[in-house]
C-alpha cells in the first residue's frame, strides 16, 4: 500500500466527446489547449476578473493550457491550480515592482538561444513554446512568442559558444519547455552536446510531468538514460498537482536512473504556507524526487498579486526546519532582480560570539557552544595545487 493517496487523476470531461486514448495521448492535449474564453468557459464559471481578461488586453501574456490541467481545478473559484493557470485582470495591474525580464537574461546572452550567468553552467532556450502559459512565469520577454524550435543556426551558435567556453560544465536545456518538441528533435540536441567533451552534466527543465504527464513514456526515459548524466528539474508547486498519474511518470523517469529534483515558487494564496509545502516535500521525496528550491517569485510583468512576502517565506521556511529532513528541505533562494543571481536564505541560531567561541540556539530552543580553531592554526591542503588548473578553468569561463 502507498504511503500517500495521490490524488485522483481528472475524469474525461463531460462535454468533450473523445476516448481514452485521445485523453492520454500529448499530442491530442496540446492540440486541443485552452486559449480563448470560450474554452476556458467550458472548465470553468468563469469570475468577472477573468472573462473580461480575454477582451481588449492584447499585451497579455501568452494564454494557453492543456486540458488535463485545466480539470485538475475542479471549477472552484480559489483552487490553487486554477490562480496558475488563469488569466486574471490583476495582472495588468502593477503596485510593487514590475520587470519583462527580471533575472536579467538578456544581459547575459551569448547568442540568440543561450545564456552564460554562472561560470560552470550555460541554459540552452531550444524553444519558447509550453503547452501551460504559468501566470506568473518570469521568462516573459521570450516564452510564448510562438518560435518554437530553435532555428538550425541558432542551435550551431549556442553550441559554437559552448565548445569554445571549456569551463562550462553543465548545459540546461529549458524554454519554454523542451518536452513540448518531439524525441527525435531532443535525441539530436542531446546527441550533439555529449558529443562536447567537457560537459560532464545535461539537465532538463520541464513542467510536463505537472501540466501533461502522457508525455512522459518509456522511449523519451530511454532517450534520457542514453544521454547520461542526465538530471530531470521538475516544477511542482502544489501537492495537488500530484495526480496518480503525475506520480506514476515521475517514478518512471528516476526508474530510469535520472536524478530528478522539484523546483517551486512560492505563490500567494496557492502555496504559501508551511503546511502546504511539507506536504509536497514529503511526496516528493517519497517519489524520489529532491525538493531543490522553494523560490520566491520574480517581480515578473503581471505578478504582484501572486508574489508573497520575503517575511511569509522566512516564517515558512523557519517553521519548517527541525520537522523536515535535509532530503525533505528545499533551498529558500531569491533571484536578485536585473541578474544579480541567486541568494539564499537560511535560519540564522548564532545567538552570541566570545573570542572563538559561538554560540547557539536551536529551532527547539536548545544551547550550545562550538569553539572555532584559530585562523592561525588551519593548513591549506597540500595537493590543493593539483586542481588550480581545474578549478581557474571554470572560474574565467565567461572571460
Amino acid at each position: 500500500m502507498p504511503l500517500f493517496k495521490f490524488e485522483k487523476n481528472p475524469p474525461i470531461p463531460q462535454h468533450l466527446s473523445i476516448t481514452e486514448n485521445e485523453w492520454m495521448n500529448p499530442q491530442w492535449q496540446m492540440q486541443n489547449a485552452l486559449k480563448k474564453e470560450a474554452d476556458f468557459a467550458c472548465y470553468f464559471d468563469l469570475q468577472s476578473d477573468e472573462s473580461s481578461v480575454f477582451h481588449g488586453a492584447s499585451d497579455l501574456f501568452n494564454i494557453r493550457c492543456t486540458p488535463y490541467y485545466a480539470s485538475l481545478a475542479q471549477n472552484k473559484p480559489h483552487h490553487p491550480i486554477r490562480k496558475i493557470l488563469m488569466p486574471n485582470t490583476r495582472e495588468l495591474v502593477s503596485e510593487n515592482q514590475e520587470m519583462l525580464d527580471p533575472l536579467g537574461e538578456k544581459r547575459n546572452l551569448k547568442s540568440r538561444r543561450l545564456i552564460h550567468r554562472y561560470s560552470d553552467r550555460a541554459l540552452l532556450l531550444i524553444t519558447d513554446f509550453c503547452s501551460v502559459y504559468c501566470r506568473y512565469c518570469t521568462r516573459k520577454h521570450f516564452t510564448g512568442q510562438d518560435q518554437v524550435l530553435a532555428k538550425k543556426e541558432e542551435l550551431d551558435e549556442a553550441l559554437l559558444y559552448i565548445k569554445s567556453h571549456p569551463g562550462i560544465k553543465e548545459v540546461i536545456i529549458s524554454g519554454g519547455d523542451p518536452l513540448t518538441l518531439s524525441d527525435a528533435v531532443l535525441d539530436r540536441v542531446f546527441f550533439e552536446i555529449r558529443k562536447i567533451e567537457h560537459v560532464e552534466i545535461i539537465r532538463l527543465g520541464s513542467r510536463m510531468p505537472v501540466v501533461c504527464p502522457q508525455r512522459i513514456t518509456e522511449d523519451l526515459c530511454r532517450i534520457l538514460k542514453k544521454y547520461k548524466p542526465v538530471y530531470f528539474m521538475n516544477h511542482f508547486n502544489h501537492p495537488k498537482e500530484i495526480t496518480e498519474l503525475a506520480a506514476q511518470k515521475l517514478e518512471m523517469i528516476v526508474d530510469h536512473g535520472v536524478p530528478s529534483f522539484n523546483q517551486m515558487v512560492l505563490l500567494n494564496g496557492v502555496n504559501n504556507h508551511e503546511a502546504i509545502v511539507q506536504a509536497l516535500s514529503r511526496r516528493m521525496l517519497y517519489l524520489r524526487v529532491k525538493p531543490y528550491y522553494m523560490f520566491q517569485c520574480d517581480p515578473s510583468k503581471g505578478t504582484d498579486y501572486l508574489r508573497t512576502s520575503i517575511s511569509n517565506s522566512l516564517k515558512i521556511q523557519k517553521n519548517l526546519w527541525g520537522h523536515l529532513s535535509g532530503l525533505a528541505m528545499p533551498n529558500l533562494a531569491v533571484d536578485i532582480p536585473n541578474g544579480g543571481g541567486k541568494t539564499y536564505y537560511s535560519p540564522n541560531f548564532e545567538t552570541e560570539r566570545q573570542d572563538n567561541t559561538i554560540f547557539y540556539r536551536g529551532w527547539d530552543g536548545v544551547e550550545g557552544a562550538y569553539v572555532s580553531p584559530n585562523d592561525s592554526e588551519i593548513i591549506e591542503p597540500i595537493d590543493a595545487e593539483d586542481y588550480f588548473s581545474e578549478w581557474d578553468l571554470i572560474r574565467n569561463s565567461k572571460k
